[in-house]
């Protein structure tokens, strides 16, 4: 609270939101690259669960007055993050994705899945001491 006003966070002051849209904006320019024969499956593939990260955080920060439902669709983000690990590892083996964006994709998501995991442990100890009281 600042003096009489509330501030409210957003999912956009989350540091997993905002890391999380830049990868998909970057998965998408990157997955434009793909030869046209993957546009269809995996380069459609990865640019749908990138986007689904930051797209469940939002939807679950909207559902805030719920703590079950926000935490079920950080969940959801969570998933589509090991998703997005599968197929870059997938891509690397199949030569559709070199050594060096597999790294750097990989390090950035494996950060996110680390960041949305606090976050719902954090949620949920916040929702059980609530219940507690």
């Amino acid at each position: 609270m600042l003096g009489r006003y509330y501030v409210r966070m957003t999912y956009r002051d989350l540091d997993v939101f905002q890391r999380s849209y830049k990868l998909a904006v970057k998965i998408h320019k990157f997955s434009l690259g793909l030869v046209k024969e993957r546009q269809f499956d995996i380069a459609d593939q990865i640019r749908r669960a990138s986007r689904s990260i930051p797209s469940n955080i939002a939807e679950g920060f909207g559902r805030s007055k719920s703590k079950p439902d926000t935490i079920n669709q950080l969940r959801t983000a969570l998933g589509s993050n090991d998703e997005m690990l599968f197929n870059l590892e997938f891509m690397k083996d199949v030569d559709l994705l070199q050594i060096r964006d597999f790294q750097e994709f990989s390090d950035e998501y494996t950060i996110v899945g680390k960041e949305l995991f606090g976050l719902i442990k954090k949620l949920k100890d916040l929702h059980a001491m609530a219940k507690a009281v």
